[in-house]
Protein backbone atom coordinates (compact mmCIF):
# COMPACT_ATOMS: atom_id res chain seq x y z
CA UNK A 1 0.00 0.00 0.00
CA UNK A 2 1.53 2.78 -0.50
CA UNK A 3 2.06 6.15 1.59
CA UNK A 4 -0.17 8.51 0.31
CA UNK A 5 -2.85 5.49 0.98
CA UNK A 6 -1.92 4.72 4.12
CA UNK A 7 -2.26 8.63 5.64
CA UNK A 8 -5.64 8.48 4.17
CA UNK A 9 -6.42 5.71 6.11
CA UNK A 10 -4.94 6.88 9.31
CA UNK A 11 -7.11 10.30 8.79
CA UNK A 12 -10.01 8.20 8.06
CA UNK A 13 -9.51 6.30 11.56
CA UNK A 14 -8.96 9.20 13.38
CA UNK A 15 -11.86 10.74 12.46
CA UNK A 16 -14.40 8.41 12.30
CA UNK A 17 -12.95 6.52 14.32
CA UNK A 18 -15.56 3.73 15.33
CA UNK A 19 -18.30 4.43 13.16
CA UNK A 20 -15.69 2.42 9.91
CA UNK A 21 -17.43 -1.15 11.14
CA UNK A 22 -14.94 -2.03 7.92
CA UNK A 23 -12.33 -0.97 6.10
CA UNK A 24 -10.57 -2.83 2.65
CA UNK A 25 -7.49 -1.25 0.62
CA UNK A 26 -7.75 -3.08 -2.85
CA UNK A 27 -6.31 -2.00 -6.11
CA UNK A 28 -5.12 1.31 -4.54
CA UNK A 29 -8.26 2.57 -3.38
CA UNK A 30 -9.90 2.57 -0.04
CA UNK A 31 -13.22 1.29 0.70
CA UNK A 32 -14.91 1.88 4.37
CA UNK A 33 -18.59 0.63 5.78
CA UNK A 34 -19.99 2.54 8.46
CA UNK A 35 -23.84 1.36 9.93
CA UNK A 36 -27.48 2.89 8.68
CA UNK A 37 -27.25 4.73 11.55
CA UNK A 38 -24.10 6.61 11.27
CA UNK A 39 -24.31 7.11 7.43
CA UNK A 40 -25.27 11.16 7.61
CA UNK A 41 -22.61 11.61 10.39
CA UNK A 42 -19.83 9.86 8.48
CA UNK A 43 -20.90 11.74 5.34
CA UNK A 44 -20.62 15.19 6.87
CA UNK A 45 -17.52 14.51 8.56
CA UNK A 46 -16.15 12.94 4.99
CA UNK A 47 -16.78 16.31 3.57
CA UNK A 48 -16.01 18.66 6.39
CA UNK A 49 -13.26 17.57 8.69
CA UNK A 50 -9.65 18.69 7.84
CA UNK A 51 -7.20 15.72 5.97
CA UNK A 52 -10.75 14.77 4.23
CA UNK A 53 -12.57 17.69 2.63
CA UNK A 54 -14.33 14.91 0.16
CA UNK A 55 -16.47 18.16 -1.56
CA UNK A 56 -17.21 16.41 -4.23
CA UNK A 57 -20.07 13.23 -4.47
CA UNK A 58 -18.87 11.43 -7.69
CA UNK A 59 -21.19 8.41 -7.85
CA UNK A 60 -24.07 6.58 -5.81
CA UNK A 61 -25.46 3.18 -6.59
CA UNK A 62 -27.54 1.04 -5.27
CA UNK A 63 -26.14 -2.82 -5.13
CA UNK A 64 -28.46 -6.77 -4.77
CA UNK A 65 -26.38 -9.12 -2.80
CA UNK A 66 -29.01 -11.45 -2.85
CA UNK A 67 -26.76 -14.35 -4.74
CA UNK A 68 -23.25 -12.87 -4.34
CA UNK A 69 -20.82 -14.93 -3.81
CA UNK A 70 -22.50 -17.81 -5.36
CA UNK A 71 -25.05 -17.81 -2.75
CA UNK A 72 -21.82 -18.00 -0.09
CA UNK A 73 -22.81 -14.61 1.15
CA UNK A 74 -24.91 -14.53 4.19
CA UNK A 75 -25.94 -10.84 5.26
CA UNK A 76 -27.62 -7.96 4.43
CA UNK A 77 -29.12 -7.90 1.14
CA UNK A 78 -29.12 -4.16 -0.28
CA UNK A 79 -26.66 -1.39 -0.10
CA UNK A 80 -25.32 1.30 -1.30
CA UNK A 81 -22.23 2.61 -2.86
CA UNK A 82 -20.93 6.27 -2.92
CA UNK A 83 -17.78 7.14 -4.22
CA UNK A 84 -16.15 10.64 -3.26
CA UNK A 85 -13.48 12.77 -4.56
CA UNK A 86 -11.74 15.38 -2.59
CA UNK A 87 -9.92 17.95 -5.32
CA UNK A 88 -8.58 20.06 -3.42
CA UNK A 89 -6.23 17.26 -1.50
CA UNK A 90 -6.20 14.88 -4.38
CA UNK A 91 -7.94 11.94 -2.86
CA UNK A 92 -11.18 9.55 -3.19
CA UNK A 93 -12.75 6.89 -0.75
CA UNK A 94 -15.38 4.66 -1.29
CA UNK A 95 -18.06 4.44 1.33
CA UNK A 96 -20.67 1.51 1.82
CA UNK A 97 -23.79 1.01 3.83
CA UNK A 98 -26.51 -1.38 3.99
CA UNK A 99 -30.06 -0.79 4.18
CA UNK A 100 -31.12 -2.82 7.77
CA UNK A 101 -34.51 -3.78 6.73
CA UNK A 102 -34.57 -6.23 3.33
CA UNK A 103 -38.70 -6.25 3.12
CA UNK A 104 -38.61 -2.09 2.90
CA UNK A 105 -34.64 -1.06 2.52
CA UNK A 106 -34.08 2.45 3.56
CA UNK A 107 -31.60 4.90 3.67
CA UNK A 108 -31.33 9.00 4.64
CA UNK A 109 -31.18 11.34 1.86
CA UNK A 110 -27.21 12.57 1.33
CA UNK A 111 -29.55 15.49 -0.96
CA UNK A 112 -28.86 18.39 1.75
CA UNK A 113 -25.02 17.37 1.71
CA UNK A 114 -24.22 17.22 -1.67
CA UNK A 115 -27.32 18.25 -4.38
CA UNK A 116 -25.51 16.10 -7.26
CA UNK A 117 -27.08 13.44 -5.01
CA UNK A 118 -30.61 13.79 -5.91
CA UNK A 119 -30.68 11.88 -9.22
CA UNK A 120 -28.66 9.25 -8.31
CA UNK A 121 -30.51 8.58 -5.45
CA UNK A 122 -33.86 8.23 -7.73
CA UNK A 123 -31.85 5.91 -10.20
CA UNK A 124 -31.43 3.80 -6.92
CA UNK A 125 -34.82 3.71 -5.84
CA UNK A 126 -35.91 2.87 -9.45
CA UNK A 127 -34.08 0.21 -10.37
CA UNK A 128 -33.26 -1.18 -6.92
CA UNK A 129 -35.97 0.29 -4.52
CA UNK A 130 -34.28 1.72 -2.08
CA UNK A 131 -35.90 3.94 -0.31
CA UNK A 132 -34.32 7.44 1.07
CA UNK A 133 -36.01 9.20 3.26
CA UNK A 134 -36.92 13.07 3.36
CA UNK A 135 -35.65 12.95 -0.31
CA UNK A 136 -37.19 15.93 -1.79
CA UNK A 137 -38.59 14.25 -5.02
CA UNK A 138 -37.99 10.66 -5.36
CA UNK A 139 -39.90 9.20 -8.16
CA UNK A 140 -38.87 6.76 -11.16
CA UNK A 141 -36.35 8.21 -13.13
CA UNK A 142 -35.47 6.02 -15.87
CA UNK A 143 -38.46 2.75 -16.06
CA UNK A 144 -42.39 4.25 -16.91
CA UNK A 145 -44.68 5.42 -14.03
CA UNK A 146 -46.67 2.64 -14.17
CA UNK A 147 -43.83 0.25 -14.08
CA UNK A 148 -44.40 -2.77 -11.43
CA UNK A 149 -41.34 -3.59 -9.37
CA UNK A 150 -37.39 -2.62 -9.39
CA UNK A 151 -35.52 -4.61 -12.66
CA UNK A 152 -32.33 -4.64 -11.19
CA UNK A 153 -33.10 -6.76 -8.52
CA UNK A 154 -31.57 -10.02 -8.65
CA UNK A 155 -35.38 -11.55 -8.28
CA UNK A 156 -36.70 -9.46 -10.94
CA UNK A 157 -37.62 -11.92 -13.82
CA UNK A 158 -35.44 -11.00 -17.02
CA UNK A 159 -38.27 -10.88 -19.13
CA UNK A 160 -40.53 -8.45 -16.99
CA UNK A 161 -43.44 -8.90 -15.43
CA UNK A 162 -45.69 -6.80 -18.07
CA UNK A 163 -44.82 -5.44 -22.02
CA UNK A 164 -46.46 -2.67 -23.48
CA UNK A 165 -47.21 -1.97 -27.11
CA UNK A 166 -49.88 -0.10 -29.33
CA UNK A 167 -53.25 -1.81 -29.88
CA UNK A 168 -54.69 -0.13 -33.34
CA UNK A 169 -58.21 -0.61 -32.45
CA UNK A 170 -57.93 0.75 -29.34
CA UNK A 171 -55.84 3.57 -30.58
CA UNK A 172 -53.73 4.02 -27.77
CA UNK A 173 -50.81 2.31 -25.96
CA UNK A 174 -51.88 -0.58 -23.63
CA UNK A 175 -50.11 -2.58 -21.12
CA UNK A 176 -50.55 -6.66 -20.79
CA UNK A 177 -48.97 -9.41 -19.41
CA UNK A 178 -45.94 -10.54 -20.96
CA UNK A 179 -46.18 -12.69 -23.86
CA UNK A 180 -42.56 -13.74 -24.81
CA UNK A 181 -42.22 -17.61 -24.40
CA UNK A 182 -39.20 -18.48 -21.81
CA UNK A 183 -36.23 -19.37 -24.56
CA UNK A 184 -32.50 -21.04 -23.86
CA UNK A 185 -30.45 -17.98 -25.30
CA UNK A 186 -27.13 -20.27 -24.94
CA UNK A 187 -26.16 -21.50 -28.48
CA UNK A 188 -25.97 -24.92 -29.26
CA UNK A 189 -22.73 -25.92 -30.91
CA UNK A 190 -21.85 -28.80 -32.20
CA UNK A 191 -17.90 -29.44 -32.94
CA UNK A 192 -16.00 -32.14 -35.25
CA UNK A 193 -13.04 -32.87 -33.11
CA UNK A 194 -11.80 -34.87 -35.68
CA UNK A 195 -13.13 -38.20 -33.67
CA UNK A 196 -14.92 -40.89 -35.95
CA UNK A 197 -16.94 -43.33 -35.14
Amino acid sequence: MSAKLEQLLANLKAVLGEKITKHTVALDEVTIECGMSDYLAVCQLLRDAPNLEFEQLIDLCGVDYQSYGDGAYDSLRYAVVVHFLSVSLNQRVRLRVFAVDEDFPILPTLVDLWPVANWFEREAFDLYGIMFENHPDLRRLLTDYGFVGHPFRKDFPMIGNVEMRYDPEQQRVIYQPVSIELRNNVPRVIRNDGAHS
